[in-house]
C-alpha cells in the first residue's frame, strides 16, 4: 500500500489509472501505449503542418477553455494528441483522423468563410456541437484525447485535479464547492 497520506503529489501511473476511470474505463492499445511512452508505428507518419498544429490546438481548446484554470492549449494537449497520432497509429488511422480535423476546418469555412481559429468562441461553439451531432466517432475520439492531453498534463494534474488523500474508508457523498477542481479520492 502506498503511503497516501504524506504524498503530495501522486504517481503518473496512478495518475493514468485515474484518467482511465475518468474517460470511461476503457483506452484504446494506443492510448495506453502512448501514456506510456511506448511507440507502437515504426512506419510512415503525417507530416503536421503549422496550420494543422494551431487548428489542433483551438480544437481541444473548445472542449478545455480556460477559466481559473488554464485550458487545453495552454497544458499543450495538442502536442500529446500530434505524439500520440505519430507514435501510436498507423499512417491509415492518422490519415482518418486529421481528415476529421480538416471536417472542422471546412465547416468553419461554409458557415462563416473564415478558418476555425479565426472565429470567435461563440462561433466556435457552435462548430464543435455542429461536429459532436454529424461526425459523432470523430467528436468523441478527439475529445477522449484532448482530455487525456490535458489530464496527464502538469498543468491538468497539478492545477484542476485536487488531490485529497482519505485513509480509511471512501465516502462517495463529498461537499463540492465552486470553483473546486476534479476530486480524486486515494485508494
Amino acid at each position: 500500500m502506498r503511503p497516501y497520506l504524506f504524498s503530495p503529489m501522486i504517481e503518473r501511473r496512478t495518475a493514468i489509472e485515474r484518467i482511465s476511470l475518468l474517460v470511461g474505463g476503457a483506452l484504446s492499445p494506443q492510448l495506453t501505449a502512448g501514456l506510456m511512452g511506448q511507440v507502437l508505428n515504426e512506419g510512415d507518419s503525417v507530416e503536421i503542418t503549422d496550420a494543422q498544429r494551431d487548428l489542433l490546438a483551438e480544437v481541444a481548446d473548445v472542449i478545455i477553455p480556460e477559466t481559473d484554470t488554464p485550458g487545453a492549449k495552454e497544458a499543450g494537449a495538442h502536442e500529446f494528441i500530434i505524439r500520440l497520432m505519430r507514435d501510436c497509429y498507423e499512417l491509415p488511422a492518422q490519415e482518418k483522423f486529421y481528415a476529421g480535423l480538416a471536417r472542422i476546418d471546412e465547416r468553419s469555412q461554409t458557415a462563416y468563410e473564415k478558418p476555425f481559429v479565426d472565429l470567435s468562441r461563440k462561433e466556435q461553439i457552435a462548430i464543435m456541437t455542429e461536429t459532436g451531432k454529424k461526425d459523432k466517432g470523430y467528436f468523441k475520439q478527439i475529445k477522449q484525447l484532448s482530455q487525456v492531453g490535458y489530464f496527464t498534463s502538469e498543468i491538468g494534474v497539478t492545477q484542476n485535479l485536487q488531490y485529497m488523500p482519505i485513509p480509511g474508508r471512501f465516502e462517495g457523498d463529498v461537499p463540492y464547492e465552486k470553483g473546486q477542481g476534479v476530486i480524486m479520492n486515494a485508494r
